[in-house]
């Protein structure tokens, strides 16, 4: 699975609540989750940003603001008026006569994806971007290196699919054995993170920027690593 900025904050403020009333841990939940959050498909299209607040609202849940920018990029999602954890530990948005307009699930590691109808994935909202990237958008070339620019080496992302249906990806041979010797090869999205991964279970893992560039996820071990689009690539 591939960590997403933010994916962390419900599950640590869940753990934190272990051991106390169940209110308290209701609690720390729904401060987790407030904030702007960006609602869009998995296709790449754009969509829109909702923020989610703490206030409980007539009907049951809690505070949405924004759905008005919903109207042309997601218009089922235009009548937003609140948001609530459900008992199977399911994300809902309703309206104001409490209509489900969308559920979302969340697997450990993962971002929340709604569980029907077009595939739309449910972040943290990352500086101005309105869209999540896809593999096509992503292919190309690509720079790995330091954060002050000290290159490490190059790496080629495709569309080209393996028997599996997974991108394939192909670094420069001059790559240092911290890349290197994870044998990449193949390549991966979901929501806001990019995964690398090496034919024998290695994985190299990428949170994006809000620039449209990748830092390497604060989870990984090693020296900080940023993987930046190289120009006319």
């Amino acid at each position: 699975m591939i960590r997403v900025l933010g994916l962390a904050a419900a599950s640590v403020a869940l753990a934190l609540a272990m051991g106390q009333p169940a209110r308290a841990a209701d609690d720390e939940l729904v401060k987790a989750q407030a904030g702007a959050w960006l609602l869009a498909p998995e296709s790449g299209a754009k969509g829109c940003r909702l923020t989610f607040d703490t206030n409980p609202v007539t009907g049951g849940g809690y505070g949405i603001t924004g759905a008005d920018a919903c109207a042309t990029p997601l218009p089922a999602l235009a009548k937003a008026s609140a948001w609530n954890f459900a008992d199977d530990g399911s994300l809902t948005i309703v309206d104001a006569s409490a209509k489900t307009l969308i559920r979302f699930q969340q697997e450990e590691g993962s971002p929340w994806e709604s569980d029907a109808g077009e595939p739309t994935w449910l972040l943290p909202a990352l500086g101005d971007v309105d869209h999540v990237p896809t593999v096509a958008s992503l292919a190309g070339a690509w720079h790995i290196q330091r954060p002050d620019g000290k290159p490490v080496c190059d790496v080629t992302l495709t569309i080209d699919k393996d028997p599996d249906g997974t991108a394939k990806m192909s670094p420069a041979g001059d790559c240092p054995s911290e890349v290197g010797d994870l044998k990449l090869s193949l390549w991966a999205t979901e929501g806001f993170g990019l995964v690398m991964l090496g034919n024998d279970g290695s994985s190299l893992s990428f949170d994006m920027k809000p620039d449209g560039n990748f830092q390497k996820s604060d989870e990984e071990e090693g020296e900080p690593l940023l993987l930046v689009r190289k120009q006319g690539g």
